[in-house]
């Protein structure tokens, strides 16, 4: 049984709800995001708040516990642990009000919480986070908790998808902080230099990066069977996780001027440990010859250079794509090597791979 506790942190201070949070409780969860992440009722109703404030009631008694996250008096979230399992492990929830969003309260009251569990005799505190829900994965890699794996299709969103889950813990014998982000957001949100915008690439850009992919001087040098628009609408709803747990940039380039999706580019194979990335492109055809991908590679290997610990970015071109090539020339990439026969072609036939570097200015 978890005492009933309140528990301080900073400007934080999180305690067990009350009839007085309804009208919070309804301003906090009558939120589309929230509604869509947690299943929530939508509309939110009073008596939605009343339904939730019994239960949380029955979630002490259980031997659970549910928190309000109050800041300078006013309820701004909530924090939920499910009863410790028979080995001392928990399941814990968060939701914050769309107005206290961005100020890092979720990170404060999940590293509080979790430590007050930890000293409540807790060993594992365990998030279940969906794949789409970039924000909540953020707060669980400040918080410390570590990603262990991917439970697919688990859930079920409020369209009828079905969606895939992070599983995250922390141990009590974990550090209490987690690590800057290798691959920080763009401030602002994207990177321009007026001619071609970088934008991350999402679910908005699938028909048009499926058919970019389509194109037959595309498809001439990838390799791998073909996609379908829902493996590429997949792989889009799949964006901001690769790069929120710093996997990897998938980005959209845009004609600044129209806004018109132009090509995708992308830093992927991130090795931290050897300061290493590789940059891919594709550019459609009715934007080629306008020096938009080589635009495009100079923002972001000048942005990874300067927000990023990477030392070496790499490129691996077909040795018969010489327009990749010129690309590379121009960003201000050398020629380092070539890998023979690497590239398998549909045909059975193997292709050269040469490789390319830019290395961090000294």
């Amino acid at each position: 049984m978890l005492p009933r506790d309140v528990i301080s942190a900073g400007p934080l201070v999180l305690r067990p709800p009350v009839e007085a949070d309804a009208e919070a409780i309804v301003a906090a969860c009558d939120d589309p995001e929230a509604a869509g992440w947690l299943s929530l009722p939508s509309p939110y109703t009073p008596d939605d708040a009343r339904a939730y404030l019994a239960s949380a009631a029955d979630r002490w008694r259980d031997g659970g516990a549910e928190f309000a996250i109050t800041e300078g008096g006013a309820r701004v979230g909530s924090v939920g642990v499910r009863p410790p399992d028979r080995w001392g492990a928990v399941e814990m929830g968060y939701l914050v009000a769309p107005a206290a969003r961005g100020r890092g309260v979720a990170t404060g009251a999940v590293r509080a919480v979790t430590r007050w569990l930890f000293d409540q005799g807790v060993h594992r505190v365990e998030l279940q986070v969906a794949v789409e829900n970039v924000a909540g994965l953020g707060v669980a890699y400040r918080a410390g908790f570590r990603e262990e794996g991917r439970r697919r299709e688990v859930r079920v969103a409020r369209d009828g998808r079905r969606v895939d889950v992070i599983e995250l813990s922390r141990l009590a014998g974990d550090p209490g902080e987690g690590e800057p982000p290798y691959l920080p957001p763009f401030k602002g949100g994207e990177l321009t230099d007026g001619v071609v915008r970088l934008t991350p690439l999402d679910v908005a850009d699938a028909a048009d990066f499926h058919a970019m992919m389509a194109e037959p001087s595309v498809a001439a040098y990838r390799f791998g069977p073909a996609t379908t628009p829902e493996d590429d609408e997949r792989r889009c709803r799949n964006t901001g996780y690769w790069w929120v747990s710093g996997q990897r940039v998938e980005l959209a380039v845009r004609d600044a001027a129209s806004g018109g999706f132009a090509g995708q580019l992308q830093l992927v194979q991130v090795a931290p440990t050897l300061g290493q990335a590789a940059v891919g492109y594709c550019l459609r055809s009715e934007f080629r010859g306008r020096g938009f991908m080589t635009r495009a590679v100079r923002l972001l290997v000048d942005w990874a250079f300067g927000h990023t610990p990477l030392h070496r970015i790499v490129a691996g071109t077909n040795a018969r794509n010489t327009a990749s090539h010129a690309v590379l020339t121009r960003a201000g990439f050398e020629r380092e090597c070539v890998h023979r026969e690497l590239f398998p072609g549909a045909d059975g036939t193997r292709s050269d791979d040469v490789q390319w570097v830019r290395l961090r200015p000294r």
